[in-house]
């Protein structure tokens, strides 16, 4: 039916060829894998600097906040 459901008639080589649009080749996955990464390890440090200067201005003793009434 007009060719619609099976292969051109003058199938060749040239009529199958694809491209790939720019950012679906294989570098780039590996570039946004280490950017996905290197986010990950960026946030889990920046948490971890966070909760050490809350730990540290919400412990009991001397501080630069309170006098230790």
């Amino acid at each position: 039916m007009f060719g619609l459901f099976g292969p051109p008639k003058n199938a060749n080589g040239e009529e199958h060829r694809y491209y790939l649009l720019p950012g679906m080749g294989r570098a780039n996955r590996r570039k946004r894998a280490k950017v996905f990464w290197a986010s990950i390890i960026t946030g889990l440090i920046c948490s971890g600097i966070f909760a050490l200067v809350l730990y540290l201005l919400n412990r009991r003793g001397p501080s630069i906040f309170h006098t230790g009434d």
